[in-house]
């Protein structure tokens, strides 16, 4: 199992933290961010590919911010992506 600490920004939540195995999201936690919202979407990603995580999270705009917290959380998925390479 592997562990990874991301920093957000243009966001709300400070933190993202991501546990994997292999290719297989275990579990994503925030801080800060609306926190009922992100438990879901830590819910909805636990036992997926981290590729289809990305596929389907990449580019959700909130606010007209250009960002959100489930497209900051494609962004360090890719990061972590980018690290195993």
């Amino acid at each position: 199992m592997e562990k990874y600490e991301y920093r957000p920004s243009g966001v709300c939540s400070r933190q993202i933290f991501i546990e994997l195995d292999g290719d297989t999201i275990e579990s994503v936690s925030f801080i800060g961010g609306c926190n009922g919202n992100l438990q879901g979407i830590g819910a909805l990603v636990r036992g997926m590919d981290i590729h289809e995580a990305i596929k389907r999270l990449k580019g959700i705009n909130c606010g007209g911010k250009g960002t959100s917290c489930p497209d900051q959380l494609s962004r360090a998925l890719e990061a972590v992506l980018d690290k195993q390479s």
